[in-house]
This record gives structure tokens, sequence and C-alpha cells, in this order.
């Protein structure tokens, strides 16, 4: 067992000092308009959430307004389930550290419960796949702020099925005291036309709780995991409520090329 996970994107994806990601956090949660802040769904207690991971000036506001509302749920664990970006490999790699560095402090990492996680769905340990992945570690700070007595699991998958990732989630969504974060972002590099709608897509799939509408042309880079969490949510008897939508272009301006993200709450 290594004892930390060390960040490997602080400092890019965000801020790498406590204070100017407190000031960040802050700042979104301000952006959030009045009219939104009296929607019901700001008073549920979700058990899982979808949120994107790109860098916190492009996709930070649409994480917070999740994060914000999972904080409802002050649960004992959360187990962050993210794509590989940089190492492939086949199934599903656990974090088999101590901790988890965060700008605002280390992070427990609940061993115990991934070992047994680990041996009943056969979850492995790819080291260079938690190495430099920033679909799960930039949730990471997130969670130290909103749910600071939690401890976490990260799960990073590869080349597999989401009916493995369903089972999974649906073992987890049995314990209270857990909740789930699937972390992706949705298309790439499209026009901000072409983008949204490429995005709907999604977007329908998830609200609507059909993982067969993925198929029809969304792009998520996540989406085994979203299809997994849909497949789940079903079983489970959960709702699903979309929370946010947008682009880079939102930031950037620049609407030729852009990345889309939404947050979502299952509940």
């Amino acid at each position: 067992m290594q004892p930390t996970r060390a960040a490997a994107v602080s400092g890019t994806f965000y801020p790498d000092k406590c204070k100017k990601l407190e000031i960040y956090f802050q700042k979104f949660t301000d952006l959030i308009d009045k009219e939104t802040k009296e929607k019901p769904i700001f008073k549920v207690t979700p058990r899982a959430i979808i949120a994107p991971h790109a860098g916190y000036i492009y996709s930070g506001f649409t994480a917070n307004i999740a994060y914000t509302i999972l904080s409802n749920n002050p649960v004992k664990r959360v187990i962050v389930i993210g794509p590989s970006h940089h190492h492939y490999f086949e199934g599903v790699s656990g974090s088999y550290f101590e901790s988890y560095e965060t700008p605002c402090g280390d992070i427990d990492i609940d061993t115990t419960y991934l070992i047994d996680l680990a041996k009943r769905f056969k979850i492995g340990f790819e080291p260079e796949a938690h190495r430099r992945e920033h679909s799960t570690e930039v949730q990471m700070p997130l969670i130290r702020h909103y749910l600071p007595k939690a401890e976490v699991i990260e799960l990073i998958y590869g080349q597999t099925s989401p009916d493995k990732i369903a089972k999974i989630i649906t073992y987890l969504l049995k314990d209270r005291e857990n909740a789930i974060v699937i972390s992706t972002d949705l298309s790439h590099f499209h026009s901000q036309e072409k983008a949204r709608t490429l995005d709907m897509i999604c977007l329908d799939a998830i609200s609507s709780l059909d993982s067969k509408k993925l198929d029809q042309g969304c792009e998520a880079c996540g989406m085994i995991g979203v299809n997994a969490m849909i497949e789940a949510a079903t079983a489970a008897g959960l709702k699903s409520q979309l929370i946010d939508y947008r682009t880079s272009a939102d930031y950037s301006g620049d609407s030729s090329s852009v990345v889309g993200y939404t947050s979502a709450v299952f509940y």
C-alpha cells in the first residue's frame, strides 16, 4: 500500500494553494443566481452526481453547483469513477493508497472498503492509470471542500463494459453511507452549434434515464461511466435531474472549437 496519491494536475487544472481554491469555490457559489438556489432540487439528498473534469476556469462552476447539492448528504465515503486518459488497460483500477493529496489537506482513502470491493468485482491496480489521471483528481478538492469528513475511493476504468461498472455502482448504492461521482466531459473540439447538438443527446439520455439514447451521437469521454450510472440508477429506482450545461466558449469566447460540460444529480 503506497502512502499518498500525489496530486498531478494541481496548479494547472486547479489552483495549487488552498486559499486560491477557496476563492474559486466562493466565486462559483456566488454566481448561482437566487432563482436557481430556490429550486426544489437544491433541497434533495443525492446518492450520486455527474460532474465534469476540465480545468476549473472552464468547468468549475458546473461541477461546483452539483457538489453544492451533494453536500446535503453527509456521507462516510465518496467513490469517484472516471475514465483513463493516459494509460491503456483493461478493467477497473482502484486507488491503493492511504490518502489523496489536495491543496487543502489530504483526504483519507477507505482502503478497507476498497479491498472488499476489489475482491467482489476483481478490481486491480494499474499504477500508471492513477499517476496522471485528471478525470478523478479534479473532483478531490471539491470533495475536500464540500464533504470534509468523507473518505474517498478512486476507481479508474480502462477498456471495460458499462455492465461491469453498473454492477459496482448498484452494489455501492445499497450502502447509504456512499455517494458516487461519475466524472465526464461531453463533446470535444466541435463548433459551438455542433457541440450543443451532440451534447443534447447526452443530456436527454441522462434526464430520461435511457442509456440507449447515448448511442444516437453522444460523445462523452466518460460514456462508459454515464451509461453505467443510468443503468444502476434505473435499477435502484432513482430519479435524475440535470443541473447545468455549458461549453468552454462561455469562458474563452471562442465558439469555433469547444468542449461541453454538464452536471446532474441522482436522488
